[in-house]
């Protein structure tokens, strides 16, 4: 794993193939937070990473393969980590019979975990428009963007400069394609005090 922060490690792989990276995080030092899990085929690297290391809760924004295809795989090496998802995630972990403790939060939630406080935001997300949840750690303000904030790419540098009212309104009707929920996703984004976007994707951005 690679440390960006004192609080944030991050593990990437590559996919040659629609030249894209897909990253998972984990934040935290007491009860450290794992964010995605990577598909399954990420597992093994992952777990490598992670040799060693404290896992306490595992945090998943959607139901979507690399954000947590893995998630058996790990739970099978830290099954005393709790997951932490909205409801229709939680309710499609439990439907694929994966075995597993979750917490299920809520939008304008904020769980405090050791010495992380992070703040669930509502995220109309892939697929099928699923209510997911982003999430916004408020004590080093570092927001989890899951596929909001991309970029594409074999990128070596760990950070990109960016600006987030920039990052804010690129967000794209591809990405969230009802007017109405995309605009005031925005307008609570845009109301954050964000220095760091690490994102499912792409290299990590200081805004």
């Amino acid at each position: 794993m690679t440390q960006i922060t004192p609080h944030l490690w991050r593990h990437t792989t590559y996919n040659q193939y629609i030249d894209l990276t897909f990253n998972q995080y984990l934040a935290g030092v007491s009860e450290p937070v794992l964010i995605h899990t990577g598909a399954e085929s990420d597992a093994p690297s992952l777990l490598k990473a992670l040799e060693g290391r404290k896992v306490s809760s595992i945090f998943v924004s959607h139901f979507e393969s690399d954000e947590c295809g893995a998630l058996s795989t790990v739970l099978s090496i830290y099954p005393a980590a709790k997951v932490i998802a909205g409801e229709v995630t939680a309710r499609q972990i439990t439907g694929f019979g994966i075995k597993a403790d979750v917490t299920i939060a809520r939008d304008g939630e904020v769980l405090t975990l050791g010495d992380l406080e992070l703040e669930m935001i509502a995220y109309p997300s892939e697929m099928h428009l699923w209510d997911g949840l982003l999430a916004y750690e408020r004590k080093n303000k570092i927001f989890f963007s899951s596929d909001l904030m991309i970029r594409y790419g074999h990128s070596e540098e760990e950070r990109h400069k960016s600006n987030w009212k920039v990052e804010v309104e690129a967000i794209s009707p591809i990405q969230v394609a009802d007017e109405a929920r995309r605009g005031a996703l925005k307008e609570r984004l845009l109301a954050l005090s964000v220095d760091l976007v690490a994102p499912g994707h792409g290299p990590i951005l200081n805004v």
